[in-house]
């Protein structure tokens, strides 16, 4: 059985991405992804990370910046030195102190990764 805290892959701080990223359990960035994210688990995105992307994950971390839509099924958290320039989709939505946030959050009940209801908000 895997531990639910251990990272399945890491984009290092010298790495750039562009499409389309899916994957399941953990994934760390570091480095520069451009397109789109969906995931079953969780997405760290490192104080050096640079995305631009629609994500839908279940669990979400921003410590880096990021352009786009973020939706999750669970959770995210935006930590200091976090940027985050976008809009927001999740049940619960912590921001730290020191972080800057542009763009709308809603708060759902429940929000599916991947669901047609996250995909097209009214």
């Amino acid at each position: 059985m895997k531990n639910k805290d251990e990272i399945n892959a890491f984009l290092g701080k010298n790495t750039a991405f562009e499409g389309k990223l899916e994957f399941s359990g953990t994934v760390r960035v570091d480095g520069r992804v451009k397109g789109e994210i969906v995931g079953d688990g969780t997405l760290i995105v490192g104080d050096s990370a640079r995305i631009e992307a629609d994500v839908r994950v279940t669990y979400l971390v921003v410590s880096g910046e990021f352009r786009g839509s973020l939706f999750a099924g669970e959770r995210v958290e935006i930590r200091s030195p976090g940027k985050v320039f976008g809009n927001i989709h999740a049940p619960t939505v912590i921001i730290e102190e020191g972080v800057i946030f542009e763009g709308q959050c809603r708060m759902l009940e429940t929000v599916e990764s991947g669901s047609a209801e996250a995909a097209t908000p009214t």
